[in-house]
């Protein structure tokens, strides 16, 4: 494979991560002209799903796409997972009503869940002898800044364009990127022989889709004590508990339990979804700071992310060379004191003094992103390289989505406890409740910087040993 071929690659997978990224947010800060337009009279009432069935798309698939491209290629699983996130770009551009829309986000999800994952494993595959810094510091640095800048794009779409744009805009993109990849992507083909586990690729997708769905209505369209949560509850522990038996019995699980005998597996996997838990709590909750308390507008607070991406980028050339565990520790601290530092907001705090956290939410988020990725890649056995990638990947989205129900449910607790009963819609209404409604994002806080906490005790205790990757040799034809 040649530099050049080489090169391309590589800036067509940082192009793939930058759009699954942006697509994943750019979303939000569009939900007003897409009701406006689809359904003025009752599409309020449905936006959440605009969310929720993206991610539902994105997250059951997640252990799939690894068995895949240790099955079949990870060449072929990519331009399969770009093809599929196009078809869903598509739809979603031409959709005439809530519920098609609804329906095309879920397979844009599909196809979503595949571009960041599974270009981690191509980004593994292109890896040189040699190269010390691999591919995962790049990757996770360009997607912090696409994350930050998600819905200031959103907003010019909005409020600039047609928000069909934010969807449509993929077309060309994934376009170029398909071509692109059948020119300059040549990576070997290391099949691993057998089929691949659809009852458990099922299950996990069973599991996954009934704890987003009891995170995401729990406490909001239910009572976490109604029947519809409860059973959704025992209906993730039940394919849980079928899913362990299956990936401990099947001949190529979709994620081997194997894995998780390795014991940097093991702390790479928890140390993700930890951090995944204090970036719900660092993200969600400091936007509504923003907007409840101190009346910034949708898109001002969106801009606020700027000092974020400042940060990310800051770190991601200052920790270039310091080793994975050291990023670890450094990130993790750097996001725990900020935390901290959040937990003292009081609503006549300086906006300077919220951009300078963000800057240091920044610092210490770029410091982590994608070093996980790589400390899995390293550790794991290069035949369940797929599989290892894309799990981690898994447990990232599920600890979004618990993080993003106990910290909301605590929120609403607290608050309820210190205004007699008053929710987050009724603080803009009380003037009076807005210092208990700080005070109370002020407890959130405190406990995402918990839980950091404890992410940086698991890291401080990672050890990695050095695997060094295989040559890159030009395909067999069939790649």
């Amino acid at each position: 494979m040649t530099d050049t071929r080489l090169g391309v690659a590589k800036l067509l997978c940082l192009l793939t991560i930058v759009v699954a990224v942006l697509d994943q947010n750019i979303v939000s800060s569009a939900i007003v002209p897409i009701v406006r337009e689809l359904d003025p009279a009752g599409g309020l009432d449905h936006v959440a799903w605009l969310v929720t069935a993206f991610a539902l798309g994105a997250t059951s698939v997640l252990p799939l796409y690894g068995r895949l491209c240790d099955a079949l290629g990870a060449k072929q699983v990519f331009l399969g997972a770009v093809g599929t996130f196009a078809l869903g770009s598509l739809l979603c551009g031409l959709a005439q009503s809530m519920g098609q829309l609804i329906v095309f986000r879920a397979v844009q999800g599909i196809g979503a869940g595949g571009l960041m994952s599974v270009t981690m494993v191509v980004m593994a595959h292109l890896r040189r002898p040699g190269d010390k810094a691999g591919p995962g510091a790049t990757a996770g640095l360009v997607a912090g800044i696409g994350f930050a800048v998600g819905p200031l794009l959103g907003g010019l779409f909005a409020d600039h364009g047609n928000w069909r744009l934010a969807f449509l805009v993929n077309l060309p993109i994934t376009a170029l990127i398909i071509g692109g990849a059948l020119w300059a992507v040549r990576i070997p083909r290391r099949a691993v022989r057998g089929s691949v586990d659809v009852a458990g690729a099922a299950l996990a997708a069973a599991f996954a889709c009934s704890v987003l769905l009891v995170c995401d209505w729990g406490g909001t369209e239910y009572a976490w004590s109604s029947p519809m949560i409860l059973g959704l509850g025992a209906a993730a522990i039940v394919s849980l508990a079928l899913f362990l038996r299956r990936q401990a019995t099947a001949e190529h699980p979709v994620l081997p339990l194997s894995l998780f005998r390795v014991p940097a597996l093991r702390a790479a996997f928890l140390v993700q979804a930890l951090c995944s838990v204090a970036m719900v709590g660092t993200m969600v909750y400091l936007m509504l700071y923003l907007q409840v308390a101190r009346g910034v507008t949708a898109t001002g607070a969106a801009g606020y992310l700027v000092f974020m991406a400042l940060g990310l980028t800051a770190s991601g050339f200052l920790g270039r060379n310091a080793s994975v565990r050291a990023s670890l520790v450094a990130g993790t601290g750097a996001t725990a004191i900020a935390l901290v530092w959040l937990a003292f907001l009081r609503p006549d705090t300086s906006l300077w003094l919220v951009r300078a956290a963000l800057l240091l939410v920044g610092v210490g988020f770029g410091q982590l992103l994608g070093k996980l990725i790589m400390v899995v890649q390293q550790q794991a056995p290069a035949a369940h390289l797929g599989v290892a990638t894309t799990g981690i990947r898994w447990f990232q989205n599920l600890g979004m989505a618990v993080g993003s129900a106990v910290l909301g449910s605590l929120l609403a607790r607290v608050l309820a406890a210190r205004t007699a009963g008053l929710d987050i819609s009724g603080v803009a209404t009380h003037p009076a409740a807005v210092g208990a409604f700080v005070s109370s994002l002020g407890v959130v806080f405190a406990v995402a910087a918990a839980v950091m906490t404890v992410a940086l005790v698991c890291a401080a205790v990672l050890r990695t040993t050095e695997r060094q990757p295989e040559p890159l040799n030009e395909p067999a034809p069939v790649a």
